[in-house]
C-alpha cells in the first residue's frame, strides 16, 4: 500500500473501510482498488445496498432481532411454538440455532451480554423486555442459549435469577457446547443437539 495517495478520494475510501472491525489499511486498499474496477453500475448497487441497510432495516418490536419489517418472519410465524424462547445474545445466534432446524418456538435477542468490563450491564440489554414477556403468563420455557464463556454464563445467572419467581421452566444447552465456545461458531450438528437435550438450568452443575 503506497504511504501517499495520488488520489484525495481513494485515501478518504481506504480510510472508511479501514474503519470498519477486522479490515486493516492493506485490506481496505485492495478492496477500494477492486471496486475502482468494477463497473460504475455495481459500485452503485452496492453503494445503494449499504445505505438501504442502514436506512431500511429495523429491530423487531417483539424479538428484538433485525428485520425488514417492524415484525420479523419467524414472530409473525403462528406455526411458531409461542410458549417457549430462546434467549441468545444477537442476530448471528439467531441463524446459527435457525440452521439446526431443531428449534420451532421464537427468540429472545438480548443484543449482547453482561460485561463490566466492557461497560455493559443489565440495563443495556432487553432483560427487561424478556421479564414483560414472561409476566404475562403465556411463556412455558425459557431457553438459555447463551455462549458459554464467562461472560455468557453471568447473564445466564442474572436472568435465571430475575425470573426465579415465575412458574416457568429454565434451562440450558446441554454441554455438548463446549466451556468457552462462542454459539456463532459451533457446527449446526453439535448445536442442534444441545438444543435437543438441553437440561434444566442449575447453578451448581452450569459449568459441569
Amino acid at each position: 500500500m503506497p504511504s501517499r495517495f495520488p488520489s484525495k478520494m481513494l485515501e478518504e475510501a481506504v480510510n472508511e473501510f479501514a474503519s470498519l472491525p477486522g479490515i486493516g489499511r492493506k485490506t481496505a486498499f485492495r478492496l477500494v482498488m477492486h471496486l475502482l474496477r468494477r463497473d460504475s453500475g455495481e459500485v452503485r448497487r452496492f453503494g445503494e445496498t449499504i445505505t438501504r441497510l442502514r436506512e431500511d432495516v429495523c429491530y423487531c418490536s417483539i424479538c428484538h432481532g433485525i428485520s425488514d419489517t417492524p415484525v420479523c418472519e419467524i414472530c409473525s410465524d403462528q406455526s411458531r411454538d409461542r410458549s417457549v424462547i430462546c434467549v441468545v445474545e444477537n442476530v448471528q445466534d439467531v441463524m446459527a440455532v435457525e440452521n439446526t432446524r431443531q428449534f420451532r418456538g421464537l427468540y429472545h435477542v438480548l443484543g449482547g451480554i453482561i460485561s463490566p468490563v466492557d461497560g455493559i450491564g443489565p440495563s443495556d440489554l432487553t432483560i427487561t423486555k424478556l421479564e414483560e414477556k414472561v409476566r404475562e403468563g403465556t411463556i412455558k420455557e425459557i431457553i438459555l442459549a447463551l455462549s458459554t464463556t464467562m461472560e455468557g454464563d453471568t447473564t445466564n445467572f442474572y436472568i435465571f435469577k430475575r425470573l426465579s419467581g415465575y412458574d416457568l421452566r429454565v434451562t440450558t444447552l446441554a454441554r455438548g457446547v463446549a466451556i468457552g465456545d462462542i454459539l456463532e461458531y459451533t457446527d449446526e450438528i453439535t448445536l442442534g443437539q444441545s438444543i435437543l437435550n438441553r437440561r434444566p438450568f442449575s447453578l451448581q452443575s452450569d459449568r459441569s
